[in-house]
């Protein structure tokens, strides 16, 4: 299958993305991934990508879409792939909607990850840190650490990161409704999007992950 895994930041997305991909047994291309992967190979997009991030710029569109076409092109992807952070606006939607008609091939779907607001905001906000390894997460709410502000694994001192305040994640959802949230409707329009919520135990969303993704499959057969 080709999937577009859509919806806000907070909303599972890279632990969907990560799980539905192995399960489907095609390859998930993030745009963090191409990125680090690019840049660490110093390919000449991943040179010309670093330029725009070290100046502080957004990289352009056409250098992403150029990355996502290479990476769909490796022989894995042959028989599917699921995208996660690409398309990020309706321009690039529509990049690779040519860039998919241009190998004769199209999406199967478009999975949206619905989340509230509030639940967005809650389960961002309330990530904490260990300032040794980054690795260690908690969280005040789904997973409090034994003694409030320590690090179960290693005793270290546990922050709250500055792009994890409320703030911050408030601007993140605005961002992504003026940007990406268009493209569902975009997607939409073209009969493609399936829809599921994003509450709820991890192995659950990703059972009705693929249930909603089984039947999206049979009713286009």
């Amino acid at each position: 299958m080709r999937i577009v895994l859509v919806g806000p930041p907070g909303a599972g997305k890279g632990t969907q993305a990560v799980r539905l991909a192995e399960t489907l047994s095609v390859p998930h291309i993030s745009t963090g991934d191409l990125f680090r992967a690019n840049i660490s190979r110093q390919t000449e997009l991943g040179k010309l990508a670093k330029s725009f991030m070290d100046a502080g710029n957004l990289v352009p569109d056409e250098v992403t879409i150029a990355m996502a076409k290479d990476r769909m092109e490796q022989p894995d992807a042959e028989n599917g792939f699921l995208l996660d952070g690409f398309p990020r606006n309706v321009s690039q939607a529509e990049a690779l909607d040519e860039l998919l008609r241009g190998e004769g091939i199209k999406l199967d779907a478009v999975l949206d990850l619905e989340v509230p607001e509030d639940e967005v905001v809650k389960r961002i906000a309330g990530r904490r840190i260990c300032r040794n390894d980054s690795a260690h997460v908690f969280h005040v709410t789904y997973s409090k650490p034994k003694q409030e502000g320590v690090c179960d694994v290693c005793g270290g001192e546990l922050y709250q990161r500055d792009d994890d305040s409320e703030d911050t994640v408030r601007k993140r959802l605005e961002v992504y409704h003026t940007q990406t949230e268009p493209i569902i409707d975009y997607y939409r329009s073209q009969g493609l999007v399936v829809t599921i919520s994003s509450l709820g135990p991890v192995d659950e969303i990703t059972q009705r992950a693929l249930a909603a993704l089984k039947s999206e499959q049979t009713e286009s057969e």
